[in-house]
């Protein structure tokens, strides 16, 4: 495979021999294999992918571009009689692992830690994976539209979420990317609300996040609606606001430009009124095998979009004790510009 071929190439120019992959999402952009226990030896020459007999006829299906070892014991026992038996002495490990496996390592090898080698490849979304990201988005754009006109007065945040992980799955997503986000009222000020027994109220303003799964990639999508009552005034001003720092965000997504920048075309919209001490978060985040991954789009952030980059723009405005406004769509870094890549409308829609 071409992911591994270009790794291959990045090892041989690094200061060790080889590199030990143990993220499963890492492994599975790799080699394409979904299982739940493998690791995967990289070498500028050759690659192996490890793992034990419960797995030995599905590595044989899925994976491509490693040679399969089926260990008889501990996989990192077999991981240590490759590295020895190819007189490999200085070996890379993820970063983000444990104490546990640097212990393991280095009392016969050198282990020398790494960020973000393979995550650094993700950020860039082939062809293949593209179509998988824009499955997933019409998962949970056709899931949505099925339950939208369960939404009404008196039915409570967590029905509504049931149901519509419910249509996701049936839609043919096998897992969801997060547990679905409804909040109504005062709960929608809180941007990672938890849906409750909470029934929707006239006046509500009611904030939906949800995301959709084809083939190990996630989307991730969000609307805000208000239902009819009194007072919707000062939630339909906030409103009007996000959608226009959603625009200005998306309009300024080109390759070449930092993602500071766009951050900062959401945050200055939203601090032009007067509200910038309500929008906390930061702008978007990258989407594919997992469902937050580089880039980042926020003020602190040193990453230039380049083309192939999906990731979602999301600002929002939170006001405690009234509820939250949200407008969230993913996005993908082209030739030209920027495409959106979900759909739903994001006018106002009062229930």
């Amino acid at each position: 495979m071409e992911r591994i071929e270009s790794l291959k190439e990045e090892i041989g120019r690094r200061p060790f021999g080889a590199f030990l992959v143990t993220n499963l999402r890492n492994i599975l952009y790799l080699s394409g294999f979904t299982g739940s226990s493998a690791v995967v030896l990289l070498t500028s020459r050759r690659a192996f992918l490890v793992t034990d007999f419960r797995y030995k006829e599905q590595s044989q299906r899925e994976v491509k571009g490693c040679e399969i070892v089926i260990a008889s014991d501990s996989p990192y026992k077999a991981v240590k009689g490759l590295l020895k038996k190819l007189s490999i002495k200085r070996v890379g490990f993820e970063y983000n692992e444990s104490f546990a496996l640097y212990d393991m390592l280095r009392k016969e090898f050198s282990p020398v830690p790494v960020k973000n080698l393979i995550e650094e490849h993700r950020k860039i979304k082939d062809n293949t994976e593209l179509k998988n990201i824009k499955r997933a988005v019409r998962r949970a754009e056709d899931a949505f539209l099925r339950i939208k006109p369960y939404i009404k007065r008196g039915v409570t945040e967590r029905s509504i979420a049931l149901r519509l992980e419910e249509e996701l799955k049936r839609g043919g997503c096998r897992r969801l990317p997060f547990d679905i986000i409804v909040a109504s009222g005062p709960n929608a000020a809180l941007p990672h609300a938890t849906a409750s027994e909470r029934k929707l109220q006239p006046g509500d303003l009611l904030v939906i996040d949800w995301g959709g799964e084809a083939e190990g990639y996630y989307s991730d999508m969000t609307r805000t609606f208000l239902l009819n009552g009194r007072g919707l005034e000062k939630k339909m001003e906030i409103y009007r606001i996000v959608v226009r720092a959603n625009r200005l965000a998306v309009n300024s997504v080109k390759s070449g430009v930092q993602a500071r920048d766009v951050d900062r075309a959401a945050r200055d919209a939203i601090k032009a009124k007067g509200y910038g001490e309500y929008f906390g978060h930061a702008t978007g985040h990258g989407v594919g095998l997992d469902i937050h991954e580089a880039p980042r789009i926020s003020f602190m952030s040193k990453e230039t979009l380049k083309k192939g980059m999906v990731f979602t723009i999301e600002p929002g405005i939170y006001l405690p004790g009234t509820g939250g406004v949200r407008i969230e769509d993913m996005v993908v870094v082209t030739d030209r510009g920027v495409k959106r890549l979900t759909s739903l409308p994001r006018r106002l829609e009062i229930i």
